[in-house]
Order: C-alpha cells, then structure tokens, then sequence
C-alpha cells in the first residue's frame, strides 16, 4: 500500500470514528444530550487543568519553600471560611435560575441575577471593610504557629487574600449562570484560563526575582479575577444579555426567595467548608505547615478522581432540576445507575494510583522533597471514594431542593468532625490522615442517609421529610 493510499485509509478511519463519536453523543433526549457535550467538553478542559495544576505545585515549592507553600495553603483556606457570609445565595440562584430558565421566564432569571449582585456586592464590601480595620491587631504568626519574624509578611498577603475573595465572590456568578443554564463545561474553562495566567506569572517570577510569599500569593489572587471580569463582560454582553444585572431588576423582595433556599445552602456550605478548610489550620497547630503541604499534595493527588467524577456529574444538578420538574423518573434513575458504574471504575483507578504513589509524588516533585506517609496516601484514596460515592445522590437531591435531612445532618457533622479529628491527634497521637478518618466518619448523610433518601423520593414517590 502507498503512503498517499494509507493516509487516505487513517483518514476515513479518522472520520469514521468522529462520525461514530457525534452520533452517539448527539443520540437521546435534548437534555441527555447537552449533558454529553458539556461532559466532552469539561473532560478535555479538566485534563488541562490537572496537567497545569500539577506543574504549578512544585513550580511553587521551588520558587519559595516547602514550608512557605503551606503557609499560602493555610491562610487561603482560612480566608475562603468568610463564605459564610454567601449564605447559601449562589446555591439559592442556581437552582431558582434553572427552574425560571426552565419555564421560559427571563423578567424572573433577570431579576434574579440582578438581586444576587446586589445582594453579595453589599456583603462583601462591609465584610471587606471589616477585616481592613481588624486585620492590623491580629497575629497571624501566632495564628499560623510560625516564627515571629514572619508576622508583617504574613498581614500583608492576608489583605492581598481577603481583597482577592471578596472580589471573586461576586465575579464568579457568571459561573453560577452557566451551571443552571445547564453549560458547567464553561466555568471550569475559566479556572483553566486562570491557571494558565498563573503559570506564566509564576515563571516570569522565577527568571525575574528571588523567592517571595507575597509576590507568589499575589499572582494566585490577580490571575482568576482578571479572567472573570473578562467573561462577566463577554457573555452579559452577548448571550446572557438578557439576563445582565440591572439597577431596575434588583428586588430585595425576590432576593428573599434566593435567601429562604439560600439559608438552608448556608448550613449545608458551613459544614463542608468546616471539614475541609479547617484541616489545613488544624495540620499546621498540630504538626506544622510542612505537613499541611504534604496533606494538600495527597489532596490534589487523589483529587484528580474526584475531579474526573465531577466533570460527568456537573450537568446532572441543573438537569436533575428540569427532570424533576417535568416527572422524567426514568431519566433520573438512569443516571444515578450511570455514575454508581463510574464509582466502581474509580475505584480500580484509584488503587492503582495507591500503589504508585511514592514513586509518583517523586517523580513529580523531586526525590525527598515532600515527606509522604502512606497513611496519608491510603486514607486520601479513601475519602476520595467516598466523595465520589456520595456526590451523585447528594447533587440530585440538592436539584430538587430536598435539602431537609441534609440540613438537619449538617448541622451535626461539623461538631463530629472536629471532635473525632482531636481525639485521634491528641488522644490516639495519629498524624495529618485523622482529617480524612474524621472527614469519612462525619459524612454519615452521604453515606447512608442520602441514598436512602433517593430511594423514598424516587422509587417509592414518598414526600413529607422526604422530599421538604
């Protein structure tokens, strides 16, 4: 066979392929199949992400220390705790946007949209005004467990920090839109601009000055609000014009409807931020900032199976809204049974990358660099799976606002977790993996609760706590 005929041959097969791969996504129910083109799309993006993120951490390492990294880690997840302030508000519009958008109704998604700016602007910028007047009289080395002399350095990347999440706060809204319009594939393409922005400051960093905090948490902060100031203007400007904040849509009125869903969000946000930002403060008291780079390392490691599930997962939330809605149950039963096959192959993935994983975290970050128990590793891999697991049953039930028994949970679990997290470091003397023993123990509503709730709702059609 010639050279010209094979190329032809690879290309028909090339052809062939696409063709096959276009009709089976563009195969089944209009909301199936844009679930489809957003998973394609969100995985390709995602992958991206991964790669990037996985160069930038050892990029930051080495720019500033092992132990510095970790302070960046600590007080950026003490900072995102000031999301208490959201109040279930983004959560709230997400789910009332995608039944208006729903029911055609674009005067009630405008309104809406321009309550949520109004609402989150007001807070954000008292809150802001707050920590600048707070923020001098508090001593964030003691805080943070460090050495004095770090003390100014420290206050000063607080205030780059906070300026940077309340900003974001409100920015990041457009993504809240295009997930209840059913498009999550576009908001993790925005995160993926920010980090490629980052990357490029970084590496001018490196070639241009020595090693410093604040220039590196700068360049982490000033990333991601440049490029959502861009998409805000992009898509009000286009396709969501119809839906761009107004001065004469803001109705305080509505916005009461965001905020009686919102505040039952509030509770269920408080203990996941709980269970998750305080490791970090609690690692650094206990075992220093060195380990809480080892704990984020393990965390992004097997993150990159929760990342993967949640691209698959991102559409079913909004869709599950409209599902609901319109009484489509097989659709909804179909899809659970989906992601519980994709749980089982995640699982395989995920033992896999136990196994290998020292050699990885070496040859990822340098032989030695970062100091990896495989308690670590082992528990990491565990929770994981259990997010995962959990995921699915919680963004249905979160799509159909049957937020009850979530809410009455979660006002539990927090105290759980931080309880059993204690008693394993000072009672038991474990090390950094007691976050992620207590992070599975305490998520007892995923676990048990919230599939049994799927089953009374879906299968058995039953209401009263059930579905309120």
């Amino acid at each position: 066979m010639g050279i010209t005929s094979l190329k032809m041959t690879l290309k028909e097969k090339a052809a062939s392929a696409f063709s096959y791969a276009n009709s089976i996504i563009n195969k089944g129910q209009e909301r199936s199949v844009k679930a489809k083109k957003n998973i394609v799309a969100t995985f390709f993006i995602k992958g991206l992400s991964i790669a990037i993120s996985i160069i930038l951490v050892p990029m930051a390492i080495n720019y500033v220390s092992v132990s510095q990294y970790g302070v960046w880690l600590t007080l950026n997840s003490i900072v995102v705790w000031f999301s208490f302030f959201d109040i279930g508000l983004t959560r709230g519009l997400r789910n009332k946007l995608a039944e208006a958008i729903a029911n055609g109704d674009d005067e009630l998604a405008s309104i809406y949209v321009s309550s949520t700016y109004a609402i989150l602007t007001i807070i954000c910028a008292a809150i802001w005004i707050i920590f600048l007047i707070v923020n001098p009289f508090l001593n964030w080395s003691h805080i943070l467990n460090l050495s004095s002399t770090m003390r100014s350095e420290v206050s000063i990347l607080a205030v780059i920090v906070f300026t940077y999440f309340c900003l974001q706060f409100v920015l990041r809204i457009i993504a809240t839109i295009l997930t209840a319009d059913q498009q999550p594939s576009i908001s993790p393409l925005l995160s993926l601009f920010g980090q490629i922005l980052s990357l490029i400051f970084i590496l001018i960093l490196i070639k241009t000055t020595s090693g410093s905090l604040i220039l590196l948490g700068s360049v982490f902060c000033i990333s991601p609000i440049v490029v959502y100031i861009g998409a805000t203007a992009f898509f009000f400007k286009g396709s969501y014009r119809k839906y761009r904040p107004q001065f004469s849509k803001i109705k305080f009125s509505h916005g009461k409807e965001l905020l009686s869903l919102g505040v039952i969000f509030f509770i269920i946000q408080v203990a996941g931020i709980v269970q998750y930002e305080t490791a970090n403060l609690i690692i650094a008291r206990n075992f220093g900032t060195s380990e809480v780079t080892a704990y984020n390392i393990v965390y992004k490691y097997f993150g990159m199976l929760d990342m993967v599930f949640v691209i698959f997962l991102a559409p079913f939330w909004s869709a599950s809204t409209e599902a609901f809605v319109k009484n489509d149950i097989a659709w909804i039963k179909k899809g659970i049974k989906k992601y519980n096959q994709l749980n089982i192959l995640l699982f395989f993935i995920g033992g896999i990358m136990l196994i290998f994983s020292h050699s990885i975290y070496d040859l990822w970050l340098g032989k030695g660099k970062v100091n990896i128990s495989f308690y670590l590793s082992l528990w990491g891999f565990l929770y994981f799976m259990m997010t995962t697991f959990v995921a699915t049953y919680v963004a249905f039930l979160n799509g159909i606002n049957a937020l009850r028994i979530q809410f009455i949970a979660c006002i539990i679990s927090p105290f759980v977790y931080i309880g059993v997290a204690l008693l394993l470091i000072k009672y038991y003397h474990m090390g950094a993996f007691s976050l992620f023993i207590a992070s599975i123990v305490c998520n007892f509503n995923g676990l048990i609760l919230a599939p049994l709730q799927y089953h009374m709702v879906v299968n058995k059609q039953k209401k009263g706590i059930w579905i309120r």
